[in-house]
């Protein structure tokens, strides 16, 4: 998954072109993180380049994307409790810190995580976790790809 689709993730969102798209959402992209050192990491990306931030969008399209991050977390919420019975919580983010366009991170939280680490911010966790290769996204993570997917497609639907 090495490409200039890393450079524009949302230009490539919106071409076709990003590999980590699970589902187009109302006001984002449902993208599952490049990184899975906790399994089902996940991420909502606006769908208009060039927004950095919340307050950048009028208010019924920030609604949505509050919506959407709602329905991903629950999403990533129900497929990490089905797939791990050690699954905890989700933690939702909009930082912004780093990359320049809005963004909400979804993190879930397992009770197998490090003792100094289960209760504090993902952020703490060194810096190997984040590059080693043991963590990238890769085929062996195309079940949970599915499985939040599919929570996505049920939370969506007029009957979910």
């Amino acid at each position: 998954m090495d490409g200039d689709w890393r450079k524009d993730r949302i230009g490539a969102a919106l071409r076709g072109e990003n590999p980590t798209v699970l589902r187009r959402l109302s006001a984002g992209f449902a993208v599952i993180g490049d990184v899975q050192f906790l399994p089902g990491y996940s991420v909502l990306l606006v769908d208009e380049p060039g927004v950095q931030r919340l307050s950048d969008l009028p208010r019924p399209k920030r609604l949505s994307f509050l919506s959407d991050m709602e329905r991903l977390g629950e999403a990533v919420e129900l497929a990490c409790r089905r797939l791990d019975p050690a699954f905890r919580r989700v933690n939702l983010e909009i930082l912004g810190n780093t990359d320049p366009f809005l963004h909400a991170h979804v993190w879930p939280r397992f009770d197998w995580e490090p003792d100094g680490l289960v209760g504090a911010p993902v952020w703490l966790y060194p810096r190997e976790r984040w590059n080693d290769e043991r963590f990238r996204l890769g085929p062996r993570h195309d079940a949970l790809r599915e499985a939040i997917g599919g929570e996505l497609d049920r939370l969506t639907s007029p009957t979910g």
